[in-house]
């Protein structure tokens, strides 16, 4: 008997996502989303319910109507139809795994090819920008110390938002040499050094909140002395963005969010003269081909600090030299080196027949 879609989808994501990949709670929840889109517009075009919709009805046209539905309809860009598109080649290619029978329509629906998207340098902030965001944040209250500690940590390890949000204090050295541990995509984990005015600013914001009598193990917490979440931290960044942009005008300029410090703190990394490698395993990519687009981020810039430089010297301009073209017997003269050619001869050499007149020194 063959199974059921639903019974494909239910061993899909408990089985197959969260216990042989051991993917994060995110990854699941945006496959989640993609298959929720699908089975929806199937019962749409379909006029089916959900529970008549069969495996059989993913079939490669189907899905390529889903994916103009998405950027038809619903606006997305071509990188979320990309993203949508791998969630549902990895949930059909676990699928035909479990079921042999559509191996043929999976291979055509693993055909399909994702569309271009533009390649777009990935934003970030200057030094003096993170400056006055940490700046504006008032540190006369409690919410004030966290969000001054947060702040400070995510340009210190250019951690993910989630592994912030994540933190306990237990992953947390405050001896000498100061680290913290990131549990990141994959559950996998990396240890980061702290700059001693990170460690001063969490243990500031721990001991406001010991004072206040707030005992959790989770490091940051919300108003309500619950874990902080990852949209909670996006929304105090916005916040604090917006009251630094007062003083600093460029703010006004960008998207800021949790993500833009990870940009910066890689972009950072590499305009101090660490190593690429270095610099991976600080992010926690699994791709070193990911953590390459931060070197044209750092080569674009400092090109373009180069044209603010004058160059040395008296400060006119530099005359460049013309180039002449030169006649077609120079030109042929000058491939020969030292030999003369044949031409450059006298007749009555070239007219005794030697072999090797044509090479005379």
């Amino acid at each position: 008997m063959k199974p059921s879609l639903s019974h494909l989808v239910t061993r899909f994501f408990n089985a197959y996502l969260a216990n042989e990949r051991g993917v994060s709670e995110n990854t699941i929840a945006a496959y989640g989303d993609t298959l929720c889109l699908l089975i929806k517009h199937l019962c749409k075009t379909e006029n089916k319910k959900p529970e008549k919709i069969s495996l059989e009805m993913l079939a490669p046209d189907k899905i390529l109507d889903f994916l103009d539905h998405l950027e038809r309809d619903r606006n997305n860009s071509p990188s979320t139809r990309n993203l949508r598109l791998a969630a549902i080649k990895t949930f059909l290619h676990y699928a035909a795994r479990e079921n042999p029978e559509p191996m043929l329509q999976n291979e055509r629906i693993q055909a399909i090819r994702a569309k271009k998207t533009d390649h777009k340098p990935p934003p970030s902030l200057s030094v003096e920008q993170v400056h006055a965001i940490l700046d504006a944040i008032d540190t006369s209250t409690l919410i004030g110390l966290r969000d001054k500690a947060l702040v400070q940590l995510l340009y210190n390890t250019g951690a993910r938002v989630q592994e912030i949000a994540d933190l306990r204090i237990t992953d947390l050295r405050f001896e000498s040499p100061a680290t913290v541990t990131l549990t990141g995509k994959g559950q996998k984990t990396r240890t980061i050094p702290l700059w001693e005015e990170t460690v001063q600013a969490i243990q500031a914001y721990l001991q406001a909140r010991a004072y206040a009598g707030i005992e959790s193990n989770h490091l940051f917490l919300s108003n309500k002395a619950e874990p902080i979440t990852r949209f909670g931290i996006g929304r105090r960044i916005e916040l604090h963005g917006k009251n630094a942009a007062q003083k600093c005008p460029s703010l006004k300029e960008l998207n800021l969010t949790p993500h833009l410090f990870r940009h910066t703190t890689a972009l950072h990394l590499i305009e101090s003269g660490n190593d690429i490698t270095i610099v991976k395993d600080w992010l926690g990519h699994a791709d070193l081909k990911t953590t390459s687009q931060y070197i044209e981020v750092s080569v674009a810039r400092k090109r373009a600090a180069l044209e603010k430089l004058p160059p040395p010297g008296s400060g006119d301009p530099i005359e460049m030299p013309k180039w002449k073209a030169p006649g077609i017997l120079e030109f042929l003269s000058s491939l020969s080196g030292h030999r003369k050619l044949c031409c450059d001869l006298p007749p009555q050499t070239a007219a005794k027949g030697y072999p090797n007149a044509c090479f005379a020194t």
